[in-house]
């Protein structure tokens, strides 16, 4: 059985408040494996007298964080509060970053989170597994949305009017010679990013290079960013991007979208 060590033995300070420390142990000693427990289990589980615990445990269910029917106890929806008062001063770099973390993680791959500028898009964060464009990304880095899997679904998701406005005015530019060369195959391709939710790039950007891209959008339905993964084309077929891959990065890009929803609600 884990024990949740008191937090004074790892901070001591005169400002220290211990019967603080020793509630939030209380919090975090109920997880998955043990949802429910008994008095003696939370005693032992953060190293606290049995009578120390019920005054914890009590007050804590008084305030609505934790219920009981007499014999054990668990955590109330209410904990998610907690969270909330920190999601709710984050920004959306800082939202979206664990969650770039925890893809790359998973697929092995770089991804990105990135939001539309003009006729760009800007990195707003990022996860770098391996460098594989000759062009470094940084946070800030600008390219061109049209020749992007994250520009795609971030014009996929502009009003009918204001993607006719960007068409008409882009000078497109072939990158590659897998590069879409035409006003009219591009939109074609963003209006199939609209349609699919997801958009799948091979080699438009720069040989070698292919990307996939998920919008991540607002409570309204509106997309205010999109999400990446990008790999070296020889990695995968593209068959094998859609069911190793965009699974996750659609999983990801509705982690995001739960935790803004928070933030702005």
């Amino acid at each position: 059985m884990t024990t949740i060590e008191p937090t004074e033995k790892i901070l001591p300070s005169p400002e220290y408040v211990q019967s603080l420390a020793r509630g939030l142990a209380v919090i975090r000693c109920f997880d998955q494996q043990n949802q429910r427990r008994t008095l003696s289990d939370v005693a032992r589980a953060t190293d606290l007298s049995r009578a120390t615990a019920r005054r914890f445990l009590l007050t804590l269910a008084e305030v609505g964080y934790v219920a009981t029917d007499g014999s054990t106890f668990w955590l109330t929806p209410r904990v998610l509060e907690l969270g909330y008062s920190y999601l709710s001063s984050l920004s959306l770099p800082e939202v979206a970053q664990p969650h770039l973390e925890k893809l790359s993680h998973k697929v092995h791959e770089s991804s990105s989170v990135s939001i539309l500028d003009g006729t760009d898009i800007v990195y707003v964060a990022r996860v770098a597994v391996s460098r594989i464009m000759t062009v470094g990304i940084t946070i800030g880095t600008r390219l061109p949305a049209y020749a992007t899997s994250m520009g795609r679904v971030l014009l996929a998701g502009l009003p009918d009017d204001e993607l006719d406005s960007y068409l008409k005015e882009l000078d497109i530019q072939r990158l590659t010679k897998h590069t879409i060369a035409t006003h009219g195959d591009l939109h074609v391709a963003i209006v199939k990013a609209r349609a699919d939710g997801i958009c799948v790039l091979d080699q438009e950007l720069e040989a070698g290079l292919r990307s996939m891209a998920a919008p991540i959008r607002n409570s309204s339905g509106l997309t205010v960013a999109a999400v990446n993964i990008s790999t070296p084309a020889a990695r995968y077929s593209l068959a094998e991007l859609h069911s190793d891959l965009i699974p996750s990065l659609r999983a990801a890009a509705a982690d995001i979208e739960q935790d803004l929803a928070i933030v702005n609600r």
